[in-house]
C-alpha cells in the first residue's frame, strides 16, 4: 500500500503551471508601485502607481509565452511594464535550465535580465555583441549575453518579447493577437517569378541616389556620400518562402531542401528571401552570419519584430533574372510565436548610414521601408482555442496533483473501510503517522488543500448571491470538501478532522514530539473540557454574523483560523500571525489537539456535518461502559460516554478503541471471557 501511495506522490507535479495568485505576486511588487486588479485570466495584472492611477502592466511569460527551454520547461520570469511600453523590471521567478541550475548558478541569469530596465519594447532588443566598428550605426539595441549560456538566455529573451508583445499588441495597440497562421504544405499553385512579381507577391523597393540625397539633404551628411553610381542605390526583392509553392518559385533545387529542412527542425519560423540588386546590399561588411542584420529591421502593428539570420547562402531557381543571379541575397526568420502573422501588413526597413568626420566620424542613418503581406490563400490558421470555463482551467493546470489526490483517498477510504485489519496492525501508529505525513506535506504544503470555514462563508454568501463559482476555482479543495462530504454519510467527522486535516496533523505531530521529550500531559478537567467544547460554535457563528454583517472585518476575525499562517503561508507571515499559530502547536506538546477540541470554528462546523452519519461504525459490546471503562479512558478526544456510547460529533476516527476492541490482550471483555473459558477447560 505504502509504496503505491509513493508512487503517486513521485507523480504529482503540476502539469501547467498556474499564474501567481494575488498574494504570491503582491510582495513582488516594490515601491512606488503598487498591485492593481487583473486584467486577465492568463496572468496579466494593472500595475498602479502611488497615487492609485493605472502605471502600466505586470505579467508572468510562462502563462502567455510557454516556449521551452533546454530542459523542456519554460523559463518564467515576471515583467513590469508601463503604459508606454518601457520595461520596469524582469525578474526571474524560475527556471531549469542545467547551465544555471548546476553549472554558472542564477546570478548571471538574473544580471542578464536586469539589462532590460528602461528600454522600451519599441526597440529592436538584440542578444549579443555587436561586431565590428561599423555596426554601432546599427538601429539594434544589443544585450549582453552570458557565456557559455547563449542559448538559454536567448530562450529567455524570445519569452519576454513574446509575452511583452502579446500584451502590447492587445493592450497599448488594440490588436488581439490570435494564433499565428502557418503555411498549408497541401497548398501547390503553380507559378512563376515574373507571375509573382505581377500579383505583388514579391514585394520590390527601389531607391536612387536622388532619393539617398534627399534623405540626408539638410542634415550634416549631406555632403557626405559617395558618388552616385549608375544604377539604383537600392534595389530590394523580398519573397516569403513560408508557402511551398513561392518557395519552388524561386529557388534551386538544392536550397529549397535546406530550406525544407530548416523548416523541419523550426517549424515556428517563417523564413523571407531578400535579393538586394543595388549598391546597397543588405548588411555591413562586419555582419556575422546566425545573428540579427545590423541594418534591416522589421515591425508589425508599430512594434518590432525579431528578424534573424537563417544562416542559409541561397541559390536562386535557374529562370530567374540574371542581374537577381550575381545579386546579394539572404534568407531571414522571424518567429510566428512571437506574434507575427505574415498575412497581416508589416514592414521591413532597410537602414543607410553615412559617415561625417575623419577621426571618430559621426554615424547617421535614414530609412527606406517596404511594405510585405502573403495572401492568405497559401496559409492554414489555426481556430482559436475554446475558451475555458475556470473550472475546465483549473482542473487542467493541477491535473497531476488531482491525479495524485485521488489515488491517496482511494487508498485511503479503502484501508478506513477495512479498520479493523488498519487497527490490528501491530505498526499501526507508524503507519498513522506516515499517512499524516502526506497530509501535511502534500495535501498541506504542496497541494494547498486546508480546508477553511472561511470557504464555508463563502459558500453561503454565494448561495445569498446566487453564485458558488467561489468552489469552481479550486479543485483540489473541491475534491478534499467531496471526501469530507462522502465521510460525513460514513464515519462523521472523523474522515477529515482524523485523518485529512493538514493542521491537525502538525498538532498529532507536536503531541508525539512532546511523549518523546518527556512533557508532561495535561489534560482539563472534564467540566472544563466539555465547557470548551462551546467555544467552537461560537466562534463559528462569530465568524458567520462578522462575515454578513461586518464584512470589511471578515477577514481580520478569519485569522482566528491559524490554518492561512501554518499552511497556506508556511509561517512566512508578520509574528503575531506566527505566534498565534505556531502557539496552538506548541500547546499540543502537553494538551493533545487543543485547538481541535475547543477553538476549531471549522470543526464545529464538521460537527454539524457529522448529523449525516448514517450509521454506528464503531463496534461495541454490552460490556462496554458497564463494567468496562477502558476505551473510554484511553480516547484521548474524551468522544466516550461513562455509559460505553460513542458521541460520533467529537470522534475523529484515531481507531485506537478499535484497536482495544479488537486485541484479545486488551480488550477487557474478551480477557475476562478467555479466563472462563480456560477455567471451564
Amino acid at each position: 500500500m505504502w509504496r503505491v501511495l509513493i508512487f503517486w506522490m513521485f507523480l504529482a507535479g503540476p502539469l501547467f503551471a498556474a499564474p501567481l495568485t494575488r498574494e504570491a505576486l503582491a510582495p513582488m511588487i516594490l515601491a512606488p508601485y503598487e498591485l492593481g486588479d487583473p486584467v486577465n485570466d492568463r496572468g496579466v495584472w494593472a500595475l498602479l502607481n502611488s497615487g492609485g492611477g493605472e502605471a502600466g502592466y505586470v505579467f508572468e511569460t510562462e502563462p502567455l509565452a510557454p516556449l521551452p527551454g533546454f530542459s523542456g520547461a519554460p523559463i518564467n520570469m515576471l515583467v513590469l511594464l508601463d503604459r508606454e511600453g518601457r520595461f520596469l523590471d524582469v525578474r526571474l521567478l524560475s527556471q531549469n535550465e542545467p547551465i544555471f541550475v548546476s553549472g554558472l548558478g542564477e546570478a548571471p541569469f538574473r544580471a542578464f535580465l536586469e539589462q532590460y530596465r528602461g528600454h522600451s519594447i519599441n526597440e529592436p532588443l538584440v542578444v549579443g555583441t555587436p561586431y565590428g566598428a561599423g555596426v554601432t550605426a546599427s538601429d539594434n539595441v544589443y544585450l549582453d549575453g552570458v557565456t557559455k549560456a547563449t542559448a538559454s538566455v536567448r530562450i529567455a529573451h524570445e519569452s519576454i518579447l513574446a509575452a511583452t508583445l502579446a500584451v502590447a499588441r492587445e493592450k497599448m495597440q488594440g490588436v488581439g493577437a490570435g494564433p499565428a497562421p502557418k503555411p498549408d504544405p497541401s497548398y501547390n499553385e503553380p507559378i512563376t517569378w515574373q507571375e509573382m512579381v505581377d500579383q505583388g507577391l514579391v514585394a520590390r523597393l527601389t531607391v536612387s541616389f536622388a532619393d539617398l540625397d534627399a534623405a540626408f539633404a539638410g542634415t550634416k551628411w549631406a555632403d557626405d556620400g559617395a558618388a552616385a553610381g549608375e544604377g539604383a542605390y537600392i534595389d530590394l526583392y523580398a519573397l516569403d518562402l513560408g508557402p511551398p509553392a513561392l518557395a519552388r518559385a524561386a529557388l534551386a533545387p538544392d536550397t529549397l531542401a535546406e530550406v525544407a529542412g530548416f523548416t523541419a527542425r523550426a517549424p515556428d519560423d517563417e523564413l523571407y528571401l531578400l535579393i538586394e540588386a543595388g549598391e546597397h546590399g543588405l548588411v555591413s561588411e562586419d555582419f556575422v552570419r546566425n545573428t540579427a542584420p545590423d541594418r534591416l529591421t522589421a515591425s508589425q502593428d508599430g512594434l518590432p519584430l525579431a528578424l534573424r539570420d537563417a544562416d542559409i547562402l541561397p541559390e536562386l531557381a535557374a529562370d530567374l533574372p540574371e542581374a537577381l543571379q550575381d545579386a546579394t541575397k539572404m534568407i531571414l526568420r522571424l518567429d510566428r510565436r512571437l506574434g507575427f502573422d505574415p498575412t497581416r501588413p508589416w514592414q521591413i526597413s532597410l537602414q543607410a548610414v553615412r559617415l561625417h568626420g575623419m577621426f571618430q566620424p559621426e554615424a547617421g542613418s535614414a530609412h527606406f521601408p517596404l511594405q510585405m503581406q502573403t495572401p492568405e490563400r497559401f496559409f492554414l490558421r489555426p481556430k482559436a482555442p475554446e475558451r475555458l470555463s475556470p473550472f475546465e482551467e483549473a482542473l487542467r493546470n493541477r491535473a497531476n496533483d488531482l491525479w495524485a489526490l485521488g489515488g491517496f483517498l482511494t487508498l485511503l477510504f479503502a484501508a478506513l473501510f477495512a479498520q479493523s485489519r488498519l487497527a490490528g496492525l501491530r505498526a499501526f501508529t507508524p503507519a498513522r503517522l506516515a499517512i499524516l505525513a502526506v497530509v501535511t506535506g502534500f495535501i498541506g504544503f504542496w497541494g494547498q488543500g486546508q480546508l477553511s470555514v472561511v470557504t464555508l462563508m463563502a459558500v453561503a454568501r454565494g448561495l445569498v448571491s446566487g453564485g458558488l463559482e467561489v468552489l469552481l476555482y479550486d479543485p483540489f479543495g473541491l475534491m478534499i470538501w467531496a471526501a469530507a462530504a462522502l465521510g460525513f454519510l460514513l464515519w462523521g467527522r472523523g474522515l477529515f478532522c482524523g485523518w485529512l486535516c493538514p493542521f491537525g496533523a502538525l498538532q498529532e505531530f507536536a503531541h508525539h514530539l512532546g511523549r518523546l521529550l518527556r512533557l508532561p500531559q495535561i489534560e482539563p478537567p472534564q467540566s472544563l473540557a466539555r465547557a470548551l467544547l462551546w467555544a467552537g460554535p461560537l466562534a463559528l457563528a462569530a465568524m458567520i454574523a462578522t462575515a454578513f454583517f461586518a464584512p470589511e472585518q471578515a477577514e481580520t476575525v478569519a485569522e482566528l483560523e491559524p490554518f492561512k499562517t501554518a499552511i497556506t503561508m508556511q509561517f512566512d507571515r508578520p509574528l503575531a500571525y506566527v505566534l498565534w499559530a505556531g502557539g496552538w502547536i506548541a500547546v499540543s506538546m502537553v494538551w493533545f489537539k487543543g485547538f481541535c477540541r475547543s477553538l476549531c470554528p471549522l470543526g464545529a462546523a464538521m460537527r454539524l456535518g457529522g448529523l449525516l452519519r448514517l450509521r454506528r461504525w464503531i463496534p461495541r459490546r454490552t460490556e462496554c461502559g458497564s463494567p468496562c471503562q477502558l476505551c473510554r479512558v484511553r480516547c484521548a478526544y474524551g468522544a466516550i460516554k461513562p455509559t460505553g456510547e460513542i458521541r460520533y460529533s467529537e470522534c475523529f476516527q484515531c481507531l485506537d478503541c478499535v484497536s482495544i476492541h479488537d486485541d484479545a490482550n486488551r480488550c477487557v471483555p474478551l480477557v475476562v471471557a478467555a479466563k472462563r473459558a480456560r477455567r471451564a477447560a
